[in-house]
């Protein structure tokens, strides 16, 4: 009696059912996946500056993932095809397979559920949908409005990836901008307050007289060593001699005092410290030249990816339509639907004997 009321009974409502009143499904199936553009623009190619504008799809194929299960595909694709329309219209004969009329958009996503089923490989991207119907004209154009909606996602995608690269590009072309103007205006100043255009320059030609110096004081001692040689001590040139090279000696000392001590400036500005403000300056506008070249490249190559469309819809499946229909798989149901009666039935059998016997 217990195998007649748990297995035999249910089995056989539920074969009736699936052999006379569930009706059948057709399945369509699509494959896709979202591909990069992969032609280098001017600008990498000259400069190889992808990093400043961002690229790659990863992540993307995750996004579509979720969206083909989530809420708002559902609207959209019943807008554009009655789904309650098409999947209630067997509700009276087969429930199971069917959805209720007065279905609301939580149930419709529920009952979505149910008839697309989706595959997604991480490792390739690709995305395997398949949508089951009443018949295969529908099941069809369901899986065509599904990659086609797909298609408006990647564009949204590319939307907002080429409107946040022009926005990060532009904000970052303005700062450099700014950070160049400022370098120079800093170098103008200096230049106005000093007097000088470039320290450096200015440092040679001291340095020029300084080694000038240094060539009379070596041609001197070569004229004062000739006269120890052909005159007696008394001799007025030896004393002329004498006094050119010690004037020259105290030229080269105060020469050499003058570059570390003197005011070389307007505003009392020695080498040193004059040196060392000019190669501050000097360093904060090289390196606002380069930011600000960097960021041009970097908004030019974003101007061009914002022209073109880098991401897009790979459909390597189109929408199949069916020639016979697959689902649902009444005997296979028929089979797991027995293979779990008989597990219930033993396992109550089980604990039925076991209570028996310590009873």
């Amino acid at each position: 009696m217990s195998v007649v009321l748990l297995i035999l009974a249910p089995l056989a409502a539920t074969a009736i059912y699936l052999l006379v009143f569930a009706e059948d499904q057709y399945a369509s199936t699509t494959g896709f996946t979202i591909r990069q553009e992969e032609t280098g623009s001017a600008s990498e190619f000259l400069g190889g500056l992808t990093q400043f504008v961002g690229s790659g799809s990863a992540g993307n194929a995750d996004v579509l993932f979720e969206f083909i299960q989530s809420q708002g595909i559902v609207e959209r694709v019943n807008e554009r095809f009655d789904l309650v329309e098409h999947y209630s219209n067997g509700w009276m004969r087969d429930p199971v397979f069917s959805i209720w009329p007065q279905a609301t958009i939580e149930d419709l996503l529920w009952f979505w559920k149910r008839m697309v089923r989706i595959t997604y490989d991480k490792a390739s991207g690709l995305i395997m949908v398949q949508v089951r119907a009443r018949d295969p004209q529908s099941a069809r154009e369901i899986a065509s409005i599904i990659v086609s909606e797909s298609e408006v996602m990647i564009n949204t995608l590319n939307d907002a990836a080429r409107r946040d690269s022009m926005r990060n590009a532009e904000a970052d072309l303005a700062a450099a901008v700014e950070r160049l103007r400022a370098a120079r205006e800093a170098m103008a100043e200096f230049r106005a307050r000093t007097q000088i255009v470039d320290p450096q320059a200015d440092m040679q030609g001291r340095m020029g007289v300084l080694n000038n110096l240094q060539q009379q004081l070596a041609q001197a001692l070569v004229d004062h060593d000739l006269l120890l040689q052909t005159t007696e001590s008394g001799d007025p040139r030896m004393r002329q001699a004498q006094r050119r090279i010690e004037v020259i000696q105290d030229r080269i000392a105060e020469e050499r005092r003058n570059f570390a001590s003197q005011d070389v400036t307007v505003d009392d500005t020695d080498y040193p410290r004059l040196l060392a403000q000019y190669e501050s300056l000097r360093v904060d506008q090289e390196f606002a030249e380069q930011t600000y070249r960097a960021a041009l490249t970097a908004f030019d190559a974003a101007r061009s990816n914002a022209a073109r469309q880098s991401l897009y819809l790979a459909a390597y499946i189109r929408p199949t339509l069916a020639q016979r229909a697959e689902y649902p798989q009444r005997f296979l149901l028929i089979a797991l639907t027995a293979a779990f009666l008989a597990m219930i039935w033993g396992i109550l059998a089980l604990v039925y004997y076991s209570l028996r016997d310590r009873g």
